[in-house]
């Protein structure tokens, strides 16, 4: 058995216990956080591709070719030279740019050679993905600044001693304007209009300049200058990375494979891809206890994702909890706390993930949230409303009623009823959002004994009174 079976055997055996249980989660913890720097070059070929595979969007030209490269350069006693650029455009990282790197880790860790195409060329020209309008290029003191913080946030997710480092700069600068025409010469425009973000913009009226135009071709250079067997991106550069292999053909050279990571939604469950901008996402350098709060306050249809996305979960394993879930012998609410403490062991070790996690429950489980000042709602006054309009209206929890609608339907709306045994949270399901909220209290309330009772939108809570 390969050392990757052996990881998830032991694993395994722990996902049929009781997952509440502080301490098989952390024994859960701990092997899947020695997994994170677990040696994989004795997986075969095919195994190194599927794993691979099993966390890309799309692998082109195939799985299969994967797994041919691999071979071949097994053959010749070398391993892939696999490369990831990457555009120091921010200070801060968050847990979406954290994606590729954990991926780029699995291909180290199967022997392979990892480069990490350093854009302080392309930086200055500004990469048009997903953008309206061109992005303000940067400065070589703004480069040197955001790479130092980069390196530094995502290090608990990459070896950095073993791998090299190159900036584009090294070709793209002295590139010359005869030998760019002649390049260009073979590349149809066609090709770099297909991208959906210029043509938006192009009929939208909006300007597009040159630089933003040639930018997939600065690209696709590095992958010719460094004669790659494997370029990693997100979804999003799709196209930029199917410039590369076209440049490579170009050159004479064998075309590399293109490995896409999927973009990750947010933390706000509205669909939106996690960012900055929009507030939500989980930055690398935030303290412990905030990670764990931010990973438990998403829907739990991101669970499976986010398992897939942040840890060295096989698609059984995944597999193993979300049928328990289905079956009812394991707790949503167990699972995401496990997710949660993953993260935390990832950044800061076990010892603060076992932390965060008692934290959490002292806070939020175990807590009388009558020791915490909330707002009150009336139902003498509110109930005939439904809750989507008391979240919105009255509370402004949420913008609209239709968001607070979309939180129903992520299954982030509970009733939480306070006892003198503690608390009991209660889903309201999206129809009961429509309905008006004193009818429904009073049907979740029959026969039972409260000393207390609030409604919860994520991680807003209000207390219901006049029953």
């Amino acid at each position: 058995m390969t050392r990757l079976g052996d990881s998830v055997a032991r694993a395994s055996a722990l996902l049929v216990q009781d997952l509440s249980t502080d301490s098989t989660v952390e024994q859960l913890l701990t092997e899947t956080k020695a997994r994170r720097y677990l040696d994989l070059s004795d997986l075969p070929a095919q195994e190194q591709a599927e794993l691979i595979a099993a966390r890309a969007v799309e692998v082109l030209p195939g799985v299969a070719k994967l797994a041919e490269r691999i071979e071949a350069r097994r053959a010749e006693g070398k391993g892939l030279h696999v490369k990831l650029g990457i555009d120091p455009t921010a200070a801060d990282v968050h847990l979406g740019h954290a994606v590729p790197i954990i991926t780029l880790s699995r291909f180290q860790r199967m022997g392979h050679d990892v480069t990490l195409i350093i854009g302080d060329f392309t930086a200055k020209i500004g990469d048009p993905t997903g953008r309206t309008a061109e992005r303000p290029p940067l400065t070589d003191d703004d480069i040197a600044a955001n790479l130092a913080g980069y390196r530094e946030q995502v290090r608990p997710f990459f070896d950095f001693e073993k791998v090299s480092f190159r900036q584009n700069s090294e070709w793209l600068a002295p590139y010359t304007f005869p030998k760019l025409l002649g390049l260009l010469a073979q590349v149809p425009v066609s090709q770099l209009l297909q991208r959906e973000d210029f043509r938006t913009r192009l009929a939208a009226g909006s300007g597009l300049t040159m630089t933003e135009m040639l930018y997939p071709v600065a690209q696709g250079l590095d992958s010719v200058a460094l004669d790659c067997d494997v370029e990693l991106g997100g979804a999003d550069q799709l196209l930029n990375l199917q410039m590369g292999r076209k440049l490579m053909e170009v050159h004479g050279q064998k075309p590399q494979l293109v490995v896409t990571m999927p973009l990750i939604e947010g933390t706000d469950g509205t669909g939106a891809k996690m960012s900055k901008s929009k507030g939500n996402y989980v930055g690398l350098s935030a303290p412990a206890d905030d990670v764990f709060g931010k990973i438990m306050s998403v829907p739990d249809r991101l669970m499976e994702p986010y398992l897939k996305a942040w840890t060295e979960w096989t698609d059984a394993e995944i597999a193993q909890v979300l049928k328990r879930v289905e079956e009812r012998s394991l707790h949503p609410m167990d699972l995401k706390k496990i997710l949660a403490g993953e993260v935390v062991a990832a950044l800061y070790g076990v010892d603060a993930a076992m932390a965060a996690r008692a934290g959490f429950v002292a806070q939020f489980s175990k807590k009388s949230f009558t020791e915490v000042e909330t707002p009150v709602v009336e139902l003498a006054e509110h109930g005939a409303e439904p809750a989507t309009v008391v979240l919105s209206k009255v509370l402004g929890f949420q913008p609209s009623a239709s968001a607070a609608r979309r939180v129903a339907k992520q299954n982030g709306l509970r009733l939480v009823l306070q006892s003198e045994d503690g608390q009991d949270a209660v889903v309201l399901a999206e129809a009961d959002a429509i309905r008006p909220l004193g009818e429904v209290t009073r049907e979740t309330l029959a026969g039972r004994q409260v000393t207390a009772v609030y409604l919860k939108a994520g991680r807003k809570i209000a207390e219901l009174r006049g029953l």
